[in-house]
């Protein structure tokens, strides 16, 4: 059996193999122009959805299907920059979004834009889940058609998720892993999966580059997150082992941000010239602006990047509208305005929100990613003496070393830089990787769950008017509980009511390390976040009757896939519940 390692991610998706030779990554076939197939080292994470006017479905066939109503990879987003109301997009961000129900067809997204109605109008629409599904079911059937004595079906699968994903997510991912036709995969967390790629390439000589009490950095920027984590070296029998110790919130922040900011340089632009963008033409400049910021970041940049739109209606010959971002522009830009050099001290900035907004993204307030950083080191206390980047976005030399520089200033001290793999690879090699050390062949990252998980718990007291209950918040799986795992809480006088719809409410947190199983504390205890509730009609089931309060014990269960499971016991022996996140399968 060989180990495939894929990683979902915002921007690109990618997948690899190891055997018993070590990882390495499977070039992806896709269509990359009308009627066109070739492979490409990674797949592009869009989905286009075209009317068969605007593509002909035979344009989009691939060696394993016959002529298809969509496309994913390279030509959907090529093409999906012309035809932006046809385009997913970031649907791994939407996928964590808690605002809305994530199982709907809501993509691609039209948001408070009424004017995109009519042009969307007959198109098909898509839900989160579903388009991460369609990413997967691509590779999965990529693979197959090059390996048909080998189906993906019947090999151990690694998929990545970002560390910061909470426990819908998490399973949200599983269901569309499900729905392409992967029936079992076990989940990494990013960064970790970055760290593992590190360690393939480097071997033994990982051993010679950190040293015990060293501390590193995982800094994940991507096309839609920026991800930290932290992984300590320690020693244990002579031998070094590893820990990761620390995960950051979940941060809306990334290339899609940096794409955004272009795109306000560039519309000025035109709008200055006395012509006016409706909201498709700047869906459309936002990505004509992500080819411009991958060039104007890269290594021998040009002074300057051209872009154009086509224009509209009955002038559209000779109504494409330009414009132009230089160097300059976007280094002030991306780099001071997304990397502006801050004290160690700093703090993400939050801004009140109005009263009203789109059911959009919730993107980061604070544009500033090392704010994010320092506000992150600073919460866990644990100052980095070594930096592993990852991520699309930290391929840029000038983004690397500006967060350098700021770590070795805030240390006051030399922070080493690892050398990792290819930054658009990593994520997918390391996760082949790990499939090795599970199976006994390399360290292991120590880690477990993320964060420790709390359950709502209502205190029984007289009616006051005015006041609800106090809400309590116990713990069901402390920080770093490990895969496998089984938790019994202590025999607390807890009941559950049967025959009723009840609504759970859940909370976690990142910085409550000490906190074990069945540890009871205030709802707004400081580093409490709520998380999505769960709402569950709990059957009454033998004599029980609807309303009956059944004593509880409970349990928490940490699946080989690494998702949460917690289950209600009753104490008499008589039924168990278990308290799921209700997914809709898609119709």
């Amino acid at each position: 059996m060989k180990i495939l390692g894929i990683d979902l991610g915002t921007t690109n998706s990618a997948i690899a193999v190891a055997d018993e030779a070590p990882a390495r990554a499977i070039p992806v076939m896709q269509v990359v122009g009308p009627g066109e197939i070739a492979e490409r080292s990674s797949l592009p994470s869009f989905l286009l959805l075209p009317s068969e006017h605007e593509v002909p479905s035979a344009q989009l066939q691939l060696p394993w299907s016959g002529p298809m109503r969509y496309a994913v990879g390279t030509f959907a987003r090529e093409r999906g920059a012309e035809l932006p109301h046809r385009l997913v997009s970031s649907a791994k961000s939407w996928l964590c979004n808690p605002s809305i129900d994530r199982t709907a067809q809501v993509l691609p997204f039209r948001g408070a834009q009424r004017e995109l109605d009519k042009e969307m109008e007959g198109g098909e629409r898509v839900s989160p889940v579903n388009a991460s599904a369609r990413y997967l079911a691509h590779l999965r059937a990529a693979w197959d058609d090059a390996n048909p004595d080998d189906p993906a079906d019947e090999q151990e699968v690694l998929l990545t998720v970002p560390a910061s994903f909470d426990p819908v997510a998490r399973e949200l991912t599983v269901v569309a892993a499900r729905e392409a036709g992967f029936d079992k995969v076990t989940l990494l967390e990013e960064p970790q999966a970055a760290f593992y790629a590190y360690l393939a390439a480097r071997g033994d000589a990982w051993r010679k580059d950190l040293s015990p009490g060293d501390i590193v950095l995982v800094c994940d920027v991507g096309g839609g997150t920026t991800d930290f984590s932290l992984i300590e070296v320690a020693q244990e029998e002579g031998a070094l082992s590893l820990e990761r110790i620390a995960v950051g919130d979940h941060i809306l922040l990334g290339g899609d941000n940096m794409d955004l900011a272009l795109a306000a340089i560039a519309g000025k632009q035109i709008t200055d010239a006395g012509k006016t963008l409706d909201a498709m033409q700047q869906r459309a400049l936002v990505h004509a602006c992500r080819g411009a910021k991958e060039k104007l970041l890269g290594d021998k940049p040009p002074k300057s990047v051209p872009i154009s739109i086509l224009g509209r209606g009955s002038k559209l010959i000779g109504g494409t509208m330009k414009a132009e971002v230089t160097r300059e522009q976007a280094e002030a830009m991306l780099v001071e305005g997304f990397f502006p050099t801050v004290g160690a001290d700093a703090k993400a900035e939050r801004r009140r929100t109005v009263g009203l907004r789109e059911m959009g993204l919730p993107y980061a307030h604070d544009p500033a990613i090392t704010r994010h950083l320092a506000e992150f080191i600073g919460r866990f206390g644990r100052m980095p003496s070594a930096v592993l980047f990852n991520g699309g976005v930290m391929k840029a030399t000038k983004l690397q070393q500006r967060i350098t520089d700021l770590l070795r200033t805030w240390a006051g001290r030399d922070v080493k830089v690892l050398g990792g793999s290819d930054l658009d690879l990593a994520v997918a090699l390391g996760a082949a990787h790990y499939g090795q050390v599970r199976r006994g062949k390399g360290v292991r990252i120590r880690g477990g769950t993320a964060r420790a998980y709390y359950i709502g718990i209502e205190s029984a007291m007289p009616a006051i008017p005015g006041f609800a209950p106090p809400l309590k918040a116990l713990c069901v799986a402390p920080q770093g509980l490990e895969e496998g795992s089984t938790v019994e809480l202590p025999d607390d006088e807890l009941g559950l009511i049967v025959g009723e719809t009840s609504n759970f409410r859940f909370f976690a947190a990142a910085t409550r390390k000490d906190d074990g199983p069945g540890t009871l504390i205030d709802a707004d205890a400081p580093g409490l976040a709520e998380l999505d509730p769960v709402e569950k009609l709990v059957a009454a089931d033998g004599e029980r009757k609807a309303g009956d309060l059944v004593p509880v014990r409970l349990e928490a269960h940490v699946t080989e896939v690494g998702t949460l499971e917690l289950w209600c016991v009753a104490r008499d022996g008589r039924g168990r519940w278990k308290l799921e996140y209700s997914v809709r399968e898609r119709e």
